[in-house]
């Protein structure tokens, strides 16, 4: 029995993510995203350039860190946090991506400041077990 479409789909999403956002290797990251790709982002321009020219413009400290995926038809979600991306707090965004023909061609997402520990009403971290630690 083969691996099921929302299983490859996930696997794709994650290598994608982590070839473009962890390894920064541009040219290995055009296959996985469409030359087609329709952005709904907006914090970042149209089009796949508009994704890799905002990775390019990021601090060399950029970490992304998969948590939570959930993947249903061609929808894959992906919850996960952005840290050294120059700002004063992490990001924790949900990241929606179409798949069609095992690449990426259409992403939204919800971004939010990742909280600390004194602001979470919850006491619950929003990412991971641990709460940041920031300067």
């Amino acid at each position: 029995m083969g691996e099921s479409t929302a299983a490859k789909n996930k696997a794709i999403v994650l290598e994608g993510f982590e070839t473009l956002f962890n390894k920064r290797d541009y040219a290995a990251a055009e296959r996985f995203w469409s030359p087609n790709y329709i952005q709904h982002s907006a914090h970042i321009a149209p089009g796949r350039e508009g994704l890799f020219n905002l990775i390019k413009s990021i601090p060399p400290t950029l970490k992304y860190e998969p948590g939570t995926i959930a993947a249903e038809g061609d929808l894959v979600i992906v919850h996960g946090r952005f840290s050294g991306i120059g700002l004063p707090v992490n990001w924790i965004a949900a990241d929606i991506v179409r798949v069609k023909d095992g690449v990426l061609v259409e992403h939204w997402d919800v971004i939010q400041d990742e909280a600390t520990e004194e602001q979470s009403k919850s006491g619950a971290p929003m990412f991971g077990k641990t709460f940041p630690k920031y300067k």
